[in-house]
């Protein structure tokens, strides 16, 4: 039997991918997230779930797959079929930052995803405990300058938190301990008990905790003040000057998802996204609500994996 001629067999794919989308949901779909319950990639996988379940008449079950720093649940997230049933919330941790900073990453975050719609962008923000004797990030610097060592931790290697106290350290001239953790929320557990000193975290996150009182935050991360703190100054403002580092999620789907069903999810997520009281709740990450194409958030990616590897080349940071 003769070959079909390319043109042919791409229009019958393309035929059976629109007749699959027409039937699109027929079961539940899984988002991953690719950390522990409690942090800000949780929080709008927990806030669009429902929401996108309602709009696509089936329900979206959220599977928290934590590890190595995001990249079990980035790698589960590459394997699994491009039929629609399987999305994840990628950030920087495990889409820019992660790949850099491995010889060999399990996955490449270009090739083997499907971008959907950016989520947001956002600083994030360095914490201590409410008995912490440090102040500021003024305090945190003179401190490691006197006692090199001072401990901060993160959600995990080449997670966004790991790379800000790295590049804080770089930058100030000084010598942080790098703790990791499987998440942000055990990390955050010892914070608050006083077993690590300091950590950069999400502003939603860890705004509760702050308005609390049971942790106090020091700095933010971004080139100008949180709109959700803007009484805490930068960390640029505190002398580390040309500091300037965000975050930023997207929802993806695995590659050669069928792209009538990309563009049905986008089409959802992104009426989802522009609800004023979603946009309401995920301002309050201390950033802004970024709803996008699928080729808008596939361009976005590809800069923002270009621009990381570059600068984790140029702060010389090492490769694992």
């Amino acid at each position: 039997m003769k070959a079909l001629p390319a043109a042919v067999a791409a229009a019958l794919a393309l035929m059976a991918g629109v007749a699959h989308a027409q039937n699109y949901p027929a079961r539940p779909v899984r988002m991953i997230v690719p950390f522990t319950p409690g942090g800000s990639t949780d929080l709008y996988a927990r806030t669009l779930s429902p929401r996108l379940g309602d709009a696509l008449g089936q329900q979206v079950v959220v599977d928290n797959r934590a590890g190595a720093g995001g990249a079990l649940g980035a790698d589960l997230a590459a394997k699994a079929p491009p039929d629609g049933y399987t999305i994840w919330i990628g950030q920087t941790a495990n889409l820019a930052i992660g790949p850099a900073l491995r010889k060999k990453s399990p996955y490449d975050p270009v090739r083997d995803f499907a971008p959907i719609t950016m989520v947001q962008r956002a600083s994030s923000v360095f914490v201590v405990s409410a008995s912490s004797p440090l102040k500021s990030l003024k305090d945190l610097i003179a401190l490691a300058k006197k006692s090199p060592g001072v401990t901060y931790g993160s959600a995990g290697v080449g997670t966004a938190g790991h790379i800000n106290g790295f590049l804080v350290a770089r930058m100030a001239g000084i010598e942080l301990l790098h703790v990791p953790y499987k998440g942000a929320s055990p990390a955050m557990l010892d914070l608050q008990a006083g077993r690590i000193a300091t950590m950069a975290t999400s502003i939603g996150s860890s705004a509760g905790l702050i308005k609390q009182g049971k942790i106090r935050a020091i700095a933010t991360t971004g080139a100008r003040r949180a709109p959700a703190l803007p009484d805490v100054p930068t960390v640029a403002e505190q002398g580390v000057t040309g500091y300037d580092i965000g975050s930023w999620h997207a929802v993806l789907a695995p590659a050669k998802t069928p792209a009538p069903i990309v563009a049905r999810l986008n089409k959802e997520l992104v009426a989802i996204l522009n609800q004023p009281d979603i946009r309401d709740k995920l301002s309050h990450e201390g950033g802004e609500v970024m709803p996008t194409t699928p080729d808008e958030a596939a361009a976005y990616i590809r800069a923002e994996v270009g621009k990381w590897a570059k600068l984790l080349k140029d702060a010389n940071i090492p490769v694992e």
